[in-house]
């Protein structure tokens, strides 16, 4: 019988001249439409020779005033007064009560049931009830207009997650209807996310006499509407709910100062109506405009509009609301004879209810009115298949045109729906491009938080004194980023990228390894350059005075084989200095090590010869079968062949690679090698290392040999700076990472390679090439 669906609609509100107060009414007059909607239905029966033929409908219309005690009277004298009342008892009736169209109310429904149920008499309510109502109506004669009100409370969690509102208030009505809203509600908006700043209780009707409580509830109410971080106001009330809030506003606010100003985003429940009677009629709604509200569904009916214009204050219906809704509405006066003629002005048949503002009367039929017409017709088909003995589905208004009238100053534009039998992720449809927010919101969406929002680069941290939708902005701690706004965590970029300052975005890191390009690079490489020119300079040197003494003592061929070891050494830096690949990567280690034990090993021969020259020279000394270059070249090939040994099996079992390093570097992605076995690279750099202690100390022990050659003293302090650079160098290397790591590399073979070339060679070359006349064998020995 009823539509599932609920649609919302937008309250637009456009000024309109003020009417003058006057006294309280007798009927509201934005509900007197229900009165002609429930006349034009019964009318268009009437008048339709198919439906219910040679059968008149009639109707009765009831005040329940608000107050249960007057609708328990009025329904007993519905059933039971003809002429006069005995309860249980008609006399002397032609008319047959059939159905009874319940109150907007759904307390009256609940009342008038309370009494017609005994007697099987149906009751078609056009209000919105809880799920209890229709639980217990199940077994009773209670029939429903209107969806299931649980359906609105995930149309209002849907609508509230679509313009992401989750600081909210909420008024609800002070009574059984409006707790049972809440129990279910509160929980809703828990599990969604969805936090209340306040709860306020609406009373059901202003009471002027009770100042006090007065005071307080006005005093409340207005604290809670000027909270400036909550924007967004869920109201769940009845019908005459918007009546209440601006009257308690008024009394706060009478000069409308600050209520003028409000911007707030209301969102109202489908019994709530736009509606203002008696001296409220004066006032203006601006600061509702805006607010979406639920409505069950409705259409518009052919010829209701037309209906409508037909109302005139002197028609011929038998209408006693017409008169008092047509004073209160046009401030005018119908002449009494009882009473005095008073002077003002006078209601007469060119004021038609269509000039009227929307929050007094609407002509296009409202949601409750189309729910009432509905009702009438339900009641007709029913009656007319209890006469013909069959069942009817024939619905007249499905075949009759709509009539879409202009829209007025006060508009009911609809928004969307909640539809809850579509599909999931469709069971919501806003239609943004139709909705106009409150002026006070310059026409960007409303934001409705606890917190502003945490922008990105900020995570948030819920505090324990304060509700979950409240909470602090903290930054991102280093190394992670948020790219939303009120994200819950950081996170880490991908490995191929970084955090930027602001750690709301990632960044690709781009690949980068030590370049000849670099300041650093640039550095290396120059100082290498200049070291193996200097060493060609020193071998040519000693190539073109070879035939002199100090060129000829210790072995040509050694100091050459020297000299040739130590510009492999630095050129040996450029394979540290050029872009990682898998040639680079597997050729540098080894050549480095071939190199430098090579150049090691000669040292090494050079003290050897010292020593076993010196013992050759004493009386019947069998080391004389030594001297000579054989047992040199035996040394340097013996050392060196072992080195290359260690360096075949490393490029064997576990060569070198290039790999990508993603951590060292911050905002860079290294390019290197990796050296795939630690153990023998680090055997490599032992070995040589075994080799200079040696050189070390066999130099220390002969450096006071009185030979007028000796050499000695020089290897000492080469070696022992070279055994200096290389002790430093190990935790200098395990200390860094990435490009530094090849630096220190570079520096301590070039500085190593310099401390032999520099405390060898360059005290001869200083003789050689300054002090000519001192390389002579007998100024030799003379200075020695």
């Amino acid at each position: 019988m009823s539509h599932i669906v609920y649609h919302f609609y937008e309250i637009q509100f456009k000024e309109h001249p003020p009417l003058k107060p006057f006294d309280l009414p007798i009927v509201i007059t934005k509900f007197y439409q229900h009165v002609l909607a429930l006349a034009f239905a019964v009318k268009e029966i009437n008048e339709d020779p198919q439906i219910l033929p040679n059968v008149t409908f009639g109707f009765h219309i009831y005040d329940s005033y608000y107050n249960p005690r007057m609708t328990y009277r009025t329904t007993l004298d519905l059933l039971f007064k003809s002429q006069e009342f005995y309860p249980n008892y008609q006399c002397d009736s032609k008319k047959t009560l059939m159905a009874i169209i319940g109150g907007l109310g759904s307390d009256t429904s609940s009342y008038i049931d309370e009494i017609v149920g005994f007697f099987k008499i149906p009751q078609l309510t056009y209000g919105s009830l809880g799920e209890e109502k229709f639980q217990t109506s199940k077994q009773s004669s209670f029939y429903f207009m209107v969806p299931k009100e649980n359906h609105q409370y995930v149309g209002i969690i849907q609508l509230l997650h679509h313009f992401s509102w989750t600081w909210i208030g909420i008024f609800a009505v002070d009574n059984n209807h409006g707790e049972y809203f809440l129990q279910k509600m509160e929980p809703l908006l828990s599990q969604n996310g969805i936090c209340s700043s306040f709860i306020q209780r609406l009373p059901q009707l202003i009471n002027l006499a009770d100042y006090k409580d007065l005071y307080h509830q006005i005093s409340s109410i207005s604290i809670n509407l000027m909270n400036s971080k909550v924007n967004a106001l869920l109201v769940y009330g009845e019908s005459l709910a918007i009546m209440t809030l601006r009257g308690v506003t008024f009394l706060a606010d009478s000069e409308n100062k600050k209520t003028a100003l409000l911007g707030k985003m209301w969102i109202m429940t489908a019994q709530i109506d736009f509606a203002l009677s008696g001296i409220q009629i004066t006032w203006d709604l601006q600061m509702f405009h805006g607010a979406i509200s639920f409505t069950v569904h409705s259409r518009a009916v052919a010829g209701f509009k037309e209906f409508l214009q037909t109302i005139k204050p002197y028609s011929v219906y038998r209408d006693e609301f017409l008169h008092n809704v047509w004073e209160q509405s046009f401030d005018c006066s119908f002449p009494k004879p009882e009473l005095h003629e008073i002077h003002s002005r006078k209601c007469n048949g060119e004021m038609k209810l269509e000039d009227l503002p929307g929050p007094v009367f609407e002509m296009e039929m409202t949601g409750q009115s189309y729910s009432i017409y509905n009702a009438v017709y339900a009641v007709a088909h029913a009656l007319q298949a209890l006469l013909i003995l069959r069942f009817t589905k024939k619905n007249t208004m499905m075949d009759k045109k709509l009539d879409l009238p202009d829209l007025q100053s006060w508009q009911r534009v609809r928004v969307g729906k909640i539809d809850p039998h579509a599909p999931k992720g469709k069971k919501l449809f806003i239609d943004e491009e139709r909705i106009v927010w409150h002026p006070a919101f310059n026409q960007v969406l409303p934001i409705s938080l606890c917190n502003d929002h945490c922008s990105p680069g900020n995570w948030k941290k819920g505090t324990e004194e304060k509700q979950f939708c409240c909470y602090d902005c903290v930054p991102c701690p280093e190394g992670k980023i948020t790219n939303q706004n009120d994200m819950e965590d950081c996170f880490e970029c991908a490995e191929d990228h970084y955090p930027n300052k602001e750690k709301n975005k990632c960044i690709l890191k781009l690949v980068a390894f030590l370049t000849f390009e670099e300041n650093l690079g640039i550095g290396l490489a120059s100082t290498a350059l200049c070291f193996f020119f200097l060493t060609s300079w020193v071998l040519g040197t000693f190539i073109k005075h070879r035939d002199t003494p100090i060129v000829k003592a210790n072995n040509r061929s050694l100091t050459y084989s020297l000299l040739v070891s130590l510009l492999l050494c630095f050129l040996s830096s450029f394979f540290f200095l050029s872009q990682p690949s898998k040639v680079t990567c597997f050729l540098r280690q080894s050549m480095f090590g071939i190199t430098f034990s090579v150049a090691i090993s000669s040292v090494l021969a050079k003290t050897i010869t010292v020593v076993v020259a010196f013992m050759a020279t004493k009386p019947g000394s069998q080391m004389r079968k030594w001297v000579g270059e054989r047992l040199a070249f035996g040394t340097i090939l013996s050392c060196s062949l072992f080195q290359i040994c260690i360096c075949t099996l490393w490029l064997s079992i576990s060569p070198p690679f290039p790999e990508l390093d993603m951590q060292s570097e911050s905002q860079e992605i290294i390019l290197q090698c990796n050296e795939g076995s630690a153990l023998f690279f680090y055997c490599v750099l032992g070995y040589m290392g075994i080799l200079a202690i040696a050189s070390f100390i066999v130099a220390f022990l002969a450096r006071t040999l009185p030979d007028s050659f000796n050499e000695a003293k020089f290897i000492t302090f080469s070696m022992l700076a070279f055994c200096s650079v290389w002790v430093s160098f190990f935790p200098a290397y395990l200390s860094t990472k990435g490009r530094a790591m090849v630096a220190v590399e570079i520096f301590s073979i070039l500085s190593s390679s310099a401390a032999l070339l520099g405390c060898i060679f360059l005290p001869k070359c200083y003789i050689i090439v300054l002090q000519p006349q001192l390389n002579h064998r007998k100024q030799l020995i003379k200075q020695n």
